[in-house]
C-alpha cells in the first residue's frame, strides 16, 4: 500500500509540475495545431521523461548529480535561453501548413528529443521536486528502492496524463483555425517562447546578491 501511495503522489506531483503554461506547454499546443496531436504529445513526453529524470534524482537523494548539475546552472540555462530564442523566431516565422503532415518516425524523435533536452537545461527544477518532496513527507532516509522507483514512475504518469489531455484537447479547436488564424496564433506562439528565452537570457546577466 505504501508503494502505491507514493506513487499516487508522484503522479500529483508530476502533474503540478508540468500544468503550469510556460514555453513547453505554448510548444506543445503549437506544434499539436500544427502538425497534429501525435507530435504534440512526442513533444509533452520529452518534458515528461525530463521531470522523471530530475524527480529522479530528488527521490534517490543522489546530491552529487544534482551538486553537479546545479554548479553548471548558468552554462545551461544559457543553452536553453539561447533554444527558446531560436525556437520562438523559428516559430513566429513559420508559415502555416494547408495540410498535416504525415507523422514519422523522425519525427516523432525531434519532436520528443528537443524538448528533453530544453527542459534538462533548467536544472532548477530539481529544487522545485526536492521542496514539494518535503511539503509531501516524500523525503525519507528510509525509503527503500521500490518506492523511490515509484516515486518516479509516478511523476513521469502524471506528467505524461497531463501532456496527452492538452495535445489532444487542443485539437478540438483545430477546424475553427483558418489559416490566417494561424498565422497570428504562430507569432503570438513565438513571440512568448521567445519572451521566455529573452527573461532566462537576461537572468544571467543580473549579479547574485
Amino acid at each position: 500500500m505504501t508503494v502505491w501511495m507514493t506513487a499516487i503522489k508522484g503522479m500529483g506531483l508530476g502533474l503540478a509540475i508540468a500544468a503550469p503554461v510556460g514555453p513547453i506547454g505554448l510548444l506543445c499546443i503549437r506544434r499539436s495545431l500544427a502538425q497534429g496531436r501525435w507530435i504534440g504529445l512526442a513533444t509533452g513526453l520529452g518534458a515528461a521523461t525530463a521531470d522523471g529524470f530530475y524527480g529522479g534524482i530528488a527521490g534517490f537523494g543522489l546530491t552529487a548529480v544534482s551538486d553537479r548539475l546545479m554548479a553548471q546552472a548558468w552554462a545551461l540555462q544559457l543553452l536553453g535561453g539561447l533554444f527558446l530564442v531560436y525556437l520562438g523566431w523559428n516559430t513566429a516565422r513559420s508559415t502555416p501548413a494547408t495540410a498535416a503532415a504525415p507523422v514519422t518516425s523522425r519525427g516523432l524523435i525531434g519532436a520528443y528529443g528537443s524538448t528533453f533536452l530544453l527542459t534538462l537545461t533548467n536544472p532548477a527544477t530539481i529544487l522545485s521536486f526536492v521542496a514539494m518532496f518535503a511539503g509531501l513527507g516524500l523525503v525519507s532516509a528510509e525509503r527503500g528502492p521500490w518506492e523511490a522507483q515509484a516515486l518516479v514512475l509516478g511523476v513521469f504518469l502524471g506528467s505524461a496524463l497531463w501532456w496527452l489531455c492538452l495535445s489532444w484537447g487542443v485539437t478540438f479547436f483545430s477546424p475553427y483555425l483558418t489559416p490566417a488564424r494561424m498565422i497570428w496564433l504562430n507569432r503570438l506562439a513565438g513571440a512568448a517562447i521567445f519572451s521566455f528565452g529573452g527573461v532566462a537570457l537576461g537572468a544571467l546577466l543580473i549579479p547574485s546578491p
